[in-house]
């Protein structure tokens, strides 16, 4: 069995971050969320693996190599556009052979892994099986109506009108029998082969395509409000553990992680919470659920559930919290008088500003 891992996407909604970093290397708890995914794949016994990679190809490939690192055999597959799910499986055909496949969407994030998952399907071998979880607002999903024993009836991407709030989830186990599907579908009105027609067509010709419900904990990490949420589901899992330097005039309360190299200042640390290698962290508090990645200087500054990216400097902020803040970021007062923002933003940046 082999791993098709989807790493061609633009991520327009996490712009401006986006712009210069491929969403799958956000980091979750200072760790990219593409290597959960690679790690959930070793951990069901799958070694190979092919990565879909688009204009950010080369980002990928540097993060995650050869696959050695994560126990894996990688072989990278280019897109050329994002054209659909489906349109990834067309062009990993040659990889992918007659074995069967999970595939896996590079900026999902899916808590507990998919062994139990992987050992059901290679068991069973139905031709397809889905994740599904129920949503608040399917308009957003891709949506499944099941039957009254649970079988597939029908899918939908994106519909007006749902039929009902179980969302699929960015993990799908296929035999071969999906090369047959995805070469059979048309473009959507979006232009995009929809992995949700392929199913659809395996539904409509009698192919066997099962569900599995999941209850835990699922995200598609593609917003700045699903980063926080997932770097605060991971960070309730940390171990304490303190390998950098702490003076004897702070205070570091819970489950809080001080890499190597960090040192902390006359500041208090309240978990859970990371903070990387070579980060300093002076006359300071930082709150729980926040992630302060490496080489960071935080400086008389308070924040709280927030992820701050390599290189970053905050200095003299009073409050930040809720906030995603990028690699190399300067954050600092405005001046007081006269009273005005200055700002110097970004194409597609976001700001509130308190009045």
């Amino acid at each position: 069995m082999k791993a098709l891992v989807l790493s061609g996407g633009s991520g327009t909604r996490l712009r401006p971050i986006t712009h210069t970093s491929p969403k799958q290397l956000v980091p979750v708890a200072n760790k990219p969320v593409l290597y959960y995914v690679l790690e959930d794949i070793a951990g069901a016994g799958i070694t190979d693996v092919g990565i879909v990679v688009g204009e950010t190809a080369d980002e990928i490939q540097d993060a995650v190599g050869d696959g050695s690192k994560f126990g894996l055999q990688v072989t990278y597959l280019p897109q050329q556009a994002p054209l659909g799910l489906a349109h990834a499986v067309l062009i990993a055909r040659e990889y992918l052979g007659d074995d069967d496949f999970v595939m896996y969407l590079g900026d999902n994030f899916v808590v507990g892994g998919i062994t139990e998952l992987v050992d059901e399907f290679r068991a069973e071998r139905p031709d397809a099986r889905i994740l599904l979880t129920r949503v608040p607002d399917p308009t957003a999903f891709g949506v499944a109506e099941l039957d009254a024993e649970g079988r597939v009836r029908g899918l939908e991407e994106k519909p007006e009108q749902p039929k009902s709030d179980l969302a699929l989830v960015g993990v799908y186990l296929f035999t071969p029998a999906v090369h047959e599907a995805v070469r059979a579908i048309k473009p959507s009105w979006r232009g995009e082969l929809e992995i949700t027609h392929a199913l659809q067509w395996l539904i409509d010709h009698r192919r066997d395509v099962r569900s599995t419900v999941i209850h835990g904990y699922w995200k598609d990490t593609g917003n700045v409000a699903d980063m926080l949420e997932v770097n605060r589901t991971v960070l309730e899992g940390i171990e304490a553990r303190v390998e950098g330097s702490v003076d004897a005039d702070s205070e570091v309360i819970g489950r809080v992680r001080i890499d190597a190299g960090a040192r902390v200042l006359g500041s208090r640390i309240v978990g859970p919470a990371v903070i990387g290698a070579g980060t300093v962290i002076v006359n300071s508090y930082v709150g729980p659920y926040s992630s302060i990645a490496d080489n960071c200087r935080i400086e008389d500054t308070e924040i709280e559930f927030s992820i701050v990216l390599n290189d970053a400097h905050l200095n003299g902020v009073r409050r930040v919290r809720a906030s995603l803040v990028g690699r190399s970021v300067t954050v600092s007062p405005a001046p007081r008088v006269p009273s005005s923002n200055r700002l110097v933003l970004g194409d597609h940046s976001e700001v509130q500003i308190a009045s």
